[in-house]
């Protein structure tokens, strides 16, 4: 339930934030618009961009209109047709109705996978609330991997200790073909005279007491001073560990309860 709540505020937030102008859309190959010219119906056209970022308007034919905004591009349409003595003062509209340049792809542990369309300025928490926010068992760190001038990179991104902080510094503006990435949530085991063995989410600094409540608490034959931490170090090595109480569990860990001797 608590999660539920984060992300329900962290989607109103999300939206909140993300409220455009069309003029804000940046027009790229694949794209399909609607041109208008006000008082000139017969120039109304639908067309494609090409890949090579251009569209053919009637009377001045081929314009490139790649990496513009629909403000810009407009405005260069209008100079065109002034410049060759078509429309007097013309008034340009460009509506798209389908945007397929700018799309990120979110994938990974959310509630809708997808790809979506970057419809003006958005943010992670924007891309992550269209996408359902992330699922029951995603990680709270979300990687954003971006390619810019040919040089890919990747930055992870700590949602709730974001929101929590109310930094929204990393909240980073996307860009078309920009990938979120949600990984599973760390996981823990464990097993033994426990009520409910298994595998479970790692909290954030989750201790073994802790551990020992979300595995249900011991059974009548379990005891803990028997409880057992298995975890692997840095060169793979299997390690056994007796634990306290207020241990920190690390990512794996698998918790052993033994039985009472008594």
């Amino acid at each position: 339930m608590k999660r539920l709540g984060f992300w329900i505020a962290a989607a109103c937030l999300a939206l909140g934030m993300g409220g455009v102008s069309a003029a804000d859309v940046q027009l790229g190959a694949g794209d399909v618009v609607k041109l208008s010219v006000y008082g000139s119906p017969d120039l109304t056209t639908e067309t494609r961009i090409s890949e090579k970022g251009s569209l053919t308007f009637p009377l001045i034919g081929e314009v490139a209109v790649g990496g513009l905004s629909t403000s810009a591009a407009e405005h260069k349409i209008a100079e065109l047709l002034e410049k060759g003595g078509f429309v007097k003062k013309p008034q340009v509209n460009i509506l798209v109705t389908l945007l397929q340049s700018q799309l990120v792809s979110v994938l990974g542990q959310v509630n809708r996978p997808g790809r979506f369309p970057i419809d003006g300025k958005r943010s992670i928490l924007d891309l992550l609330a269209l996408a359902g926010g992330i699922a029951a068992d995603g990680s709270d760190t979300v990687s954003l991997i971006r390619k810019r001038d040919g040089k890919a990179t990747r930055e992870q991104v700590d949602i709730v200790d974001m929101v929590r902080s109310g930094d929204m510094s990393r909240d980073f503006e996307l860009a078309g073909n920009d990938v979120l990435f949600v990984e599973r949530a760390q996981r823990f085991y464990i097993y033994g005279e426990v009520q409910r063995p298994g595998v479970f989410r790692l909290e954030r600094s989750m201790t073994v007491l802790q551990a020992l409540s979300t595995g249900g608490g011991l059974t009548p034959r379990g005891t803990e001073r028997g409880v057992r931490i298995k975890r692997r170090d840095a060169a793979g090595h299997l390690q056994v560990v007796a634990a306290k109480h207020d241990d920190l569990l690390l990512p794996d860990d698998v918790v052993y309860v033994q039985e009472s001797l008594f």
